[in-house]
């Protein structure tokens, strides 16, 4: 009697039941389908920090025409030779749709390729001192209402997960 008490007890404890089993599936399927949204936000805001990154050539060669020449107007990318050779460099990333430097005041305007869903950065220079301070053009930027940069131009932190 002993031994057939034993030997039910051992197969009853051979392996998970089919219920285990599916709860498992369930929790690992609930944990995917929050972790997914929250990786592609994050995927999007790393391509498009590499639109962020292609303006930087750009300001730099502004800033220098600007130390020389003294005014914004000749510092486009028709009168200044450095400017349009630094936005044409620019336009070689893989994320990064278009640099251009669109007007007289040393406006430039960035653009995503289509995984970044085409999104706008958007830089105004402001001349002070002898010297230019960038600041983002809200009203142009449409990276602010993607989500995939903040107010200061810089790529968007992801929200405080608590």
């Amino acid at each position: 009697m002993i031994s057939k008490e034993r030997n039910m007890s051992q197969q009853q404890q051979k392996g998970f039941t089919l219920i285990e089993l599916m709860i498992v599936i369930a929790i690992i399927g609930i944990l995917a389908a929050l972790a997914l949204p929250a990786y592609q936000t994050y995927a999007k805001k790393a391509k498009f920090s590499e639109v962020v990154m292609a303006t930087t050539a750009v300001k730099s060669a502004i800033d220098i025409c600007y130390q020389t020449q003294g005014d914004l107007a000749v510092c486009d990318g028709t009168d200044s030779q450095a400017v349009s050779n630094a936005a044409t460099n620019a336009n070689g990333g893989v994320h990064v749709a278009s640099v251009v430097v669109t007007d007289d005041l040393g406006t430039i305007t960035a653009t995503g390729a289509s995984p970044v869903d085409g999104s706008a950065y958007v830089l105004v220079p402001t001349p002070a001192n002898g010297a230019l301070s960038w600041a983002l053009d809200e009203a142009l930027s449409t990276c602010l209402t993607a989500g995939l940069c903040d107010r200061r131009g810089a790529v968007a932190p992801d929200p405080d997960p608590a």
